[in-house]
């Protein structure tokens, strides 16, 4: 059901707010006018959104103090922070993405003024296997392969939890592969490969990606936040169209003018380097992640098709952003400056 709220009854709490997907979200909460408020661990590095208005909470996911202060009065939460990787201990992952979930919804306990969480988690929580219109039915997998997607299922089950035990009015929101504008991690990494020759693909490369442009996934958190049921739900968010590991690719190369990569890794002998890298990774204890892992293979070498049909049924889903426009306004983005 859609809410009639007025506008002084919208306070918007954004957590991971210098990341891709919590920049976007401030910047259609400030265009709607909504009164912001950001828990973020270095002010500095969004403080561009502080003349506009947005309250800067300094502090992070294991402060309680912090959380306290960012959560006072508000009415709808939009959590994106995260820690993010394919490599390292799950106990670090669960550190912040598990505990600081927990310690996010103890400072919500008793709020009589919540109106609507939004927990952004990932298509990831899915096994790790090739997908072919997978939905919202098949449960998370409890035996996520690298401590990254381990950690969000383990949130999600939190979540759930103070749904089903506290009322909490949350909904959770599993994009798959984020790009947009904005982007300063994973197009440049990819660009420094192309550049320099390195990359493979793995496995068949017309195999599907679980593509989602941030627009469009910004447009399903709206749709979430403005509905006033749906606790204990949770969406798929997806690009309206698929596309091939080829195409996306391809088209980052082309846009980049680089060399269109051909090689390819067969995938049994992809796992089976990744398996060995592993292994000597951690006898090693190395840090860094190595330069093939099981968590790439399952984002590079197998099929990710997902189905949106739940969001587009319950929520008015509509994907407006195509792929090729999408990676065109990604690519446009590394071009400038990066927001202050």
């Amino acid at each position: 059901m859609a809410r009639d709220g007025s506008e002084s009854e919208r306070r918007l709490l954004v957590t991971g707010a210098t990341g891709l997907v919590g920049r976007h979200v401030v910047e259609r909460a400030l265009n709607e006018g909504w009164d912001i408020a950001a828990l973020v661990r270095q002010p500095e590095a969004c403080a561009a959104f502080e003349p506009r208005g947005v309250r800067l909470i300094p502090g992070s996911l294991t402060d309680a103090d912090s959380i306290a202060r960012a959560a006072a009065g508000v009415t709808h939460v939009v959590h994106c922070a995260a820690k993010v990787g394919d490599w390292g201990p799950v106990e670090a992952y669960r550190e912040v993405n598990v505990q600081g979930l927990r310690n996010l919804l103890r400072a919500f306990e008793n709020s009589a003024a919540l109106k609507r969480f939004v927990h952004v988690s990932s298509l990831g929580v899915y096994p790790a296997r090739d997908h072919y219109g997978t939905d919202e039915s098949t449960p998370p997998s409890a035996s996520g392969i690298d401590g990254y997607t381990r950690s969000k299922v383990e949130a999600e089950a939190e979540l759930l939890r103070a749904v089903r035990d506290r009322g909490l009015p949350g909904v959770i929101v599993r994009p798959g592969f984020i790009y947009g504008p904005g982007d300063r991690s994973v197009l440049p990494r990819l660009l420094e490969r192309l550049a320099a020759g390195q990359f493979r693909y793995l496995g068949d490369p017309d195999r599907l990606m679980n593509n989602t442009c941030v627009a469009n996934l910004i447009d399903a958190i709206w749709l979430v936040l403005n509905r006033d049921d749906l606790a204990g739900e949770a969406f798929n968010v997806t690009d309206g169209r698929l596309v091939s590991k080829r195409e996306f690719v391809s088209t980052v190369a082309r846009l980049a003018g680089l060399p269109e990569p051909t090689r390819v890794v067969p995938l049994g002998l992809a796992r089976g380097l990744a398996t060995l890298l592993e292994t000597i990774w951690r006898w090693r204890c190395r840090e860094t992640a190595p330069v093939l892992s099981r968590a790439r293979i399952k984002f590079l070498g197998l099929n990710l098709d997902f189905s949106i049909d739940k969001a587009k049924r319950v929520l008015g889903y509509n994907p407006r952003v195509d792929f090729q426009q999408g990676i065109v306004d990604a690519m446009s983005s590394l071009q400038e400056p990066p927001a202050p």
